[in-house]
């Protein structure tokens, strides 16, 4: 069995999505005290982080309007050059940082504009490095939230694959804190449909990442188009830019950016599961089909297969336990598929997927920025 860092990061996940389970019920009353102290119907909720863990916020936004009416998603990268367009200084403000490390620039410089720029301000924090300092930080802040995650998904490897997952969770958590029991029997079936992906799919995705493509486009509709972003840009790092990577919706994805499809494309539909949704996922994937050929095409279904004659798939993803997009945890799992071809994509390239970086762009924690006053 392979031992390096990201391919045992990506497979311990499932290990991990049940452990962060039961460390949040453990503090459940804690948590609960601290939600209903500083989330009012006027608070602002920003959720936010850079890279990966911004693409966290994309993929939760649509989930937890149902709960939170003024959740948005704000990379920490856009609020520290327009913190002053982005942030209302005289409305109640709960920022939520997700942060694998806790020591980015970004992560660091958002907090603190915040608490300069704003009258009322609760900080929740999400991260996997206990000696961070976003961590150190929160020591006796009566108005900061801490969430240390399991120690082991404060990934080794460059690219987050169990940090990303894991805070995910833990923020869908987060808006069921006072019935959390209640949700134990979902997030178990997205685990099991995770274990699933792992031990159903996981050699033909190898087969797949091995296969000589350029690009790669990763597609999904509402929580599902942030799942998209992070699988782009794991496919892509994992890569070192080999395979240059887009994501997009179904619908956004005809208006200009399908022009990037080719013969030496991948295409990865993340398909809701939902009829009145899926019909318009259905009529792109055919479209595409039916202009490009061959393209290595697959298909992440939460469901039974769709209904998509003449199109032929080299794999259709299924999760046993069933789950749809909108079923709160059910995007979970789809996470999996992007990391795992990114995995296998980068050994194809004769990478290390730990440190694919053989150019030195990119870091597992960003360099090269200087936040000024």
């Amino acid at each position: 069995m392979n031992t390096g860092f990201t391919f045992n990061e990506i497979h311990q996940q499932p290990a991990m999505w049940r452990k962060e389970l039961q460390a949040l019920l453990s503090k459940k009353a804690e948590v609960s005290a601290f939600m209903h102290r500083y989330l009012t119907p006027d608070t602002d909720i920003v959720l936010t982080g850079a890279g990966t863990s911004a693409f966290i916020g994309d993929a939760i936004c649509p989930i937890m309007r149902g709960m939170w009416r003024n959740v948005r998603s704000v990379p920490t990268t856009d609020l520290i050059t327009h913190s002053a367009y982005l942030l209302d200084k005289e409305r109640p403000l709960l920022l939520v940082s997700f942060a694998r490390s806790g020591n980015s620039p970004e992560s660091v410089g958002a907090v603190n504009l915040a608490n300069k720029l704003c009258k009322n301000v609760a900080h929740i924090y999400i991260t996997c490095n206990k000696e961070g300092k976003l961590a150190l930080q929160a020591e006796g802040k009566e108005n900061i939230l801490l969430l240390l995650l399991p120690e082991e998904t404060d990934d080794k490897s460059l690219a987050m694959t169990s940090s990303f997952s894991t805070m995910l969770l833990t923020c869908l958590m987060l808006g069921h804190i006072d019935t959390l029991e209640k949700d134990v029997e979902m997030i178990e079936k997205a685990v099991k449909n995770a274990e699933a992906v792992i031990a159903d799919y996981e050699e033909k995705l190898k087969e797949i990442a091995s296969r000589p493509f350029e690009r790669g486009v990763f597609l999904g509709s509402g929580a599902l188009k942030g799942i998209a972003e992070e699988c782009h840009l794991k496919l892509q790092e994992l890569t070192d830019g080999a395979v240059v990577c887009k994501f997009d919706s179904f619908l956004g994805f005809r208006h200009g950016p399908k022009a990037v499809v080719n013969d030496k494309s991948i295409v990865v539909y993340l398909m809701t599961g939902e009829e009145s949704i899926e019909r318009y996922e259905r009529d792109l994937i055919k479209q595409v089909d039916g202009n490009n050929k061959p393209v290595a095409q697959v298909i992440v279904i939460a469901g039974e297969a769709p209904q998509l004659p003449g199109v032929k798939a080299d794999l259709v993803v299924k999760m046993p336990y069933g789950m749809k997009e909108n079923e709160f945890y059910g995007v979970l799992p789809y996470v999996l598929v992007g990391q795992l071809l990114g995995y296998y994509a980068s050994l194809a390239h004769g990478l290390n997927p730990d440190a694919p970086s053989v150019s030195g762009n990119i870091h597992r924690v960003v360099e090269g920025v200087t936040i000024y006053e």
